[in-house]
């Protein structure tokens, strides 16, 4: 019986349920008609003039999403920013949002004077303005929540349900930045210089919401949500939720100069472009005559539009070379749980 409590340990642990799974066992029944099964990043709820309310919300804590001697203005700005590509990724307008904030009792008002200015910058930049929320304090770390709404034209956002086989798969911007800047900042990207870890990083402490572009693509993408737990589990997403399967083509992924220069060091890297977190870019599907469209608004809005794989019959989601051959991707994306 020595053993006993270490095997009970080991049997817990293999048994532990996934957030998504812990989602749909204990909040999807709670869950009101406009919720989409708790199955989407959002909420739509109706409003006047033919219009839809678009309600997301997410939470960052320190020493998990953002590191205890960021800047706290960049803090900040990286909170607002997550949640603003939530409404990028359904096509929405911001409106407004609600912030909470639990701090530890030890932060002064300098942090929160500094962290005050990171979001009165982005709220000029996004044309978005607070509404409300909350404060406490904490014995724990940092935890920071915003609950931001925005608004589409009724019957219009973007869902990640609506993909097709013959689709095809692309992405915004570049990927695989915020995760290797992570390790940039962690001091674990040895042999980049300088330059290549500080743009790195920066892609890491502040993502770029795509809300031109998701306001763009409304009526062109079929199904649409931004990266924010890595390329393959959220194609995944897409994928599961639209009945299809999905194919990467790992040849094809879009990729800074200084991601590829990091990636050229250590080809094991390439697992940042594809199961990293935290890039934020628009990943979405759309049917294969929408492609001269989407190269004339890659060029108006001077956004880089990258087609990576398509849509096809089946379930899953599969990654493959040059040649066509499937690669093996240990993890495919970010696990909270």
């Amino acid at each position: 019986m020595c053993c006993a409590p270490a095997i009970w340990k080991a049997a817990v642990a293999a048994q532990r349920l996934g957030e998504f799974e812990r989602i749909a066992r204990f909040f999807a029944p709670l869950a009101a008609p406009g919720a989409l099964g708790l199955r989407d990043d959002v909420a739509l709820i109706d409003g006047p003039n033919d219009q839809q309310y678009v309600l997301t919300a997410d939470a960052i804590v320190e020493g998990v999403h953002f590191l205890g001697d960021d800047p706290p203005a960049q803090v900040a700005q990286k909170l607002l920013r997550v949640n603003l590509s939530d409404l990028a990724a359904k096509g929405a307008v911001p409106v407004g949002y609600l912030l909470v904030t639990a701090l530890p009792r030890g932060r002064d008002e300098a942090w929160l004077e500094a962290f005050a200015a990171g979001l009165a910058a982005d709220q000029a930049t996004y044309a978005i303005a607070l509404l409300g929320g909350d404060s406490t304090a904490t014995d724990g770390p940092a935890t920071l929540s915003i609950t931001a709404l925005g608004r589409v034209a009724a019957g219009r956002a973007v869902l990640r349900s609506g993909a097709r086989p013959g689709d095809l798969v692309y992405v915004s911007g570049t990927l695989g930045d915020a995760a290797l800047g992570l390790q940039a900042l962690r001091g674990e990207l040895r042999g980049i210089d300088a330059g290549a870890q500080a743009f790195l990083a920066d892609r890491y402490r502040l993502p770029q919401p795509r809300l031109a572009l998701g306001q763009r693509l409304v009526g062109t993408a079929r199904a649409m949500m931004d990266i924010s737990d890595g390329l393959v589990g959220d194609l995944g997403h897409i994928a599961d939720l639209s009945g299809v399967g999905g194919v990467i083509e790992a040849a094809r992924l879009p990729l800074s100069p200084a991601a590829r220069a990091a990636i050229v060091a250590d080809p094991l890297r390439l697992a940042a472009a594809l199961s990293g977190g935290d890039d934020y870019e628009l990943l979405f599907t759309a049917p294969a005559e929408a492609g001269a469209a989407l190269a004339a608004l890659a060029g108006e809005l001077g956004v880089a539009l990258s087609m990576i794989g398509r849509i096809e019959a089946g379930s899953g989601v599969k990654v493959v070379d040059e040649k066509g051959a499937a690669l093996a991707v240990p993890v495919a994306g970010y696990r909270h749980f």
